[in-house]
C-alpha cells in the first residue's frame, strides 16, 4: 500500500470547511461551542458585575438588577456564569500570576495528547519489552478510579488552574496511548513505512513523519470528545470542593453552593448545571460530526 498524497494547503482549509458544516450534529455542535466561546471572550471586557462583588441587600431571588438572582453571598450569578467560562475556555492562571492564553480543559487534553502520543507511538511502533512496560503501567493507571486519581494529584500538589490540568492529563493519557499504539500497529506494516525503513530513516523520523500524521484524523475526533470530559471534570472536582479554590467562579463550586438555597433560588443549581451540560453535549455533537464526515471523506 502506498503513502496516501500529502493535500495541499488550500485543499485542507476547503476539506476542513467540509467536515465541520457537512452534517447537522456536527454544525449544531459548533454553535454551541461558539457561543460560550463568545460568552466567555465577552466577560473580558464586560460583565454585569464583577464576579466576585457582594449586595447583601439581595434575597438570592431574580430581580431587575440581578436578572438571574446572587448566590449566598451577594454574588451576581450571571456575571459568575460568564466569567466561568474563561477558566474553561478562554484563559489559565500560572503560578506568579501569569495567564496563559487558552482554558484548563483545552490545556489538560493537550497535556493528554502529548504524553499519550509519545507513549502510544512508542508501544506500538517499536513492540517489544517496551510495548509491555508501557501499556502494563497505563494499564494500571487505568485501574484506579478517576476520582482516586484526582484526589492524589490535588492532595500531592495542592489546588489551583495547573494542578487541575495536571489531573485531567494523568487521567486522559492512557486511552489515547492505547488509541495511538492500535492505530501504530496497523500503520506500522504498510509499504510506505517498509520504504522509509529501506531508506535509512531513523525510529523518530518514521514515527512522527510517517506515522503520526496518518492517525490525526482520529485523534481529532477523541480530543474533541475529551474536551467534554475534561469539562465535566472541572465541574466535578469544583461540586466536590477541590478545584479550584474560591473565590473563583468554577461552575461546579457554583452548583455546590447553589444546592444549599435550591429552594429560595433553584436558578443558582439550574444554570451553571445547564452551562456545563450544555457545553459538553455541544462538544459532543461537534466530535460525532467531525467522526461521520471524516469516515466519510476517507472514503
Amino acid at each position: 500500500m502506498s503513502r496516501p498524497a500529502t493535500p495541499s494547503p488550500r485543499q485542507r482549509v476547503r476539506a476542513t470547511a467540509n467536515i465541520i458544516l457537512a452534517t447537522r450534529v456536527g454544525t449544531v455542535g459548533l454553535a454551541i461551542i461558539l457561543f460560550w466561546l463568545m460568552v466567555g471572550i465577552l466577560s473580558l471586557v464586560w460583565t454585569p458585575y464583577k464576579p466576585t462583588a457582594t449586595d447583601f441587600v439581595q434575597n438570592l431571588k431574580p430581580t431587575p438588577s440581578h436578572p438571574l438572582g446572587t448566590d449566598h453571598l451577594g454574588r451576581d450569578l450571571m456575571s459568575r456564569l460568564m466569567a466561568g467560562t474563561q477558566i474553561i475556555l478562554i484563559k489559565t492562571r500560572l503560578p506568579g500570576g501569569y495567564l496563559l492564553p487558552g482554558g484548563i480543559a483545552l490545556w489538560g487534553v493537550l497535556g493528554s495528547l502529548l504524553f499519550g502520543t509519545f507513549f502510544g507511538l512508542n508501544a506500538g511502533y517499536r513492540g517489544g519489552w517496551l510495548d509491555q512496560i508501557i501499556m502494563q503501567l497505563l494499564d494500571a493507571l487505568i485501574a484506579f478510579p478517576r476520582i482516586v486519581l484526582y484526589l492524589i494529584v490535588i492532595a500531592s500538589l495542592g489546588q489551583g488552574d495547573v494542578v487541575v490540568i495536571l489531573a485531567i492529563t494523568v487521567t486522559g493519557t492512557p486511552g489515547i496511548a492505547r488509541l495511538v499504539r492500535g492505530l501504530a500497529l496497523d500503520i506500522k506494516n504498510r509499504d510506505y513505512i517498509q520504504a522509509a525503513r529501506t531508506r535509512g530513516e531513523h525510529t523518530w523520523y518514521i514515527m512522527y513523519r510517517e506515522i503520526l500524521p496518518n492517525v490525526k484524523a482520529p485523534l481529532v475526533v477523541d480530543a474533541t470528545l475529551r474536551m467534554g470530559y475534561a469539562i465535566f471534570t472541572i465541574g466535578t472536582l469544583g461540586f466536590l470542593g477541590i478545584g479550584l479554590p474560591p473565590p473563583d467562579p468554577d461552575w461546579g463550586n457554583m452548583v455546590n453552593e447553589g444546592r444549599r438555597y435550591i429552594f429560595a433560588n433553584p436558578l443558582a443549581v439550574l444554570w451553571p448545571s445547564a452551562a456545563i451540560s450544555s457545553l459538553v453535549v455541544g462538544l459532543n455533537l461537534f466530535a460525532d460530526g467531525l467522526q461521520e464526515e471524516t469516515t466519510r471523506f476517507q472514503k
